[in-house]
């Protein structure tokens, strides 16, 4: 037995989907750690910084509305294995980023500012960096994504295909129009009082001019 498809499954995905790229992408911009340094104001240190790769994963998760529309089967199942594992990624690190000491985070040199006083990277990174809460928006965005990618990779064929008419092969069947027939019979050159519309040999059993039968009477 083959599943019914959902058509209303396939556009929540897509949403899931345009909607993890969203929080991943505001996520990058958001900040997510304040350097203290010796000038007085602290230094911001954004998601983008910390993690280059949130706005390539924000590409993917828009990529991915694409791949689940236009693809079917086994390549389906193969984008919602990769959306699955990307978004499990940025879910470990996001949570890694907001429960773990900040001064201990492995934050990019080029992310940090120099000191004027002449102050080390190292010495940077040892200070008391204070963490925000802006993590929590790529890691809802990676739990959207694995969530959806889990969803795709294990319920595919629960989802409608571009173009199909969502009924089993077994159970489709064309019913015509019979006044639709006979025009279209006669644009085809044909006579649809004499010649059947769809091509089959009429059935001249009961003919009174079939010759064995008349015989045998």
């Amino acid at each position: 037995m083959t599943a019914r498809p959902r058509p209303r499954a396939l556009v929540t995905a897509c949403a899931g989907l345009a909607l993890a790229a969203g929080l991943l992408w505001i996520g990058g911009t958001a900040v997510w750690y304040r350097v203290p340094s010796a000038t007085g104001a602290p230094d911001s240190v954004t998601g983008a910084q910390v993690a280059p790769w949130l706005g390539g994963v924000a590409l993917l998760a828009l990529a991915g509305i694409a791949g689940l529309v236009a693809s079917g089967g086994v390549l389906r199942r193969v984008v919602g294995v990769v959306l699955a594992l990307a978004g499990a990624g940025v879910l470990a690190f996001a949570l890694t980023a907001l429960f773990a000491d900040p001064g201990a985070t492995d934050v990019p040199a080029s992310a940090l500012p120099q000191s004027p006083h002449g102050e080390s990277v190292d010495d940077l990174r040892r200070q008391t960096a204070q963490g925000t809460p802006a993590p929590l928006l790529p890691a809802a965005g990676g739990l959207l994504l694995l969530g959806v990618g889990a969803l795709v990779a294990v319920r595919e064929r629960s989802l409608p295909r571009l173009g199909a008419r969502y009924a089993a092969p077994g159970e489709r069947r064309v019913v015509q129009d019979p006044d639709r027939a006979a025009w279209q019979a006669l644009d085809a050159g044909q006579d649809p009082t004499t010649d059947p519309p769809d091509g089959r040999p009429e059935d001249r059993g009961d003919d009174p001019g079939d010759g064995p039968r008349n015989a045998a009477v």
